[in-house]
């Protein structure tokens, strides 16, 4: 990506590269860009958003070591796209989702 996406199509980015890294079992993300508005950082056109996932991946790791691979799957979004970032990662066990059928 060597550019902003226009603002409709961040969430979509967003979850295609999550999918893409995480394989996660579930997966919700918001853009909250528009309580924002006005905010120092949003003056630059990149948005704000919340991410709620649930991934085998983070089996074993640290909360920060989590947040470092939604950021490692987000790659240039984070420079793009993407100002601030709130992350829920969870397990399936955590999240009360049990095991793959």
């Amino acid at each position: 990506m060597s550019g902003p996406l226009p603002r409709e199509a961040r969430v979509a980015a967003i979850r295609a590269a999550l999918e893409a890294a995480l394989a996660p079992r579930a997966l919700e993300v918001e853009d909250d860009s528009a309580r924002h508005a006005g905010h120092a950082g949003a003056r630059d056109g990149r948005g704000h958003f919340n991410v709620d996932i649930v991934s085998e991946a983070f089996a074993g790791l640290a909360p920060i070591a989590r947040h470092r691979a939604v950021y490692a799957a987000l790659g240039a979004l984070m420079e793009t796209d993407i100002h601030a970032l709130a992350i829920r990662a969870r397990t399936p066990g955590e999240a009360g989702t049990g095991t793959p059928p």
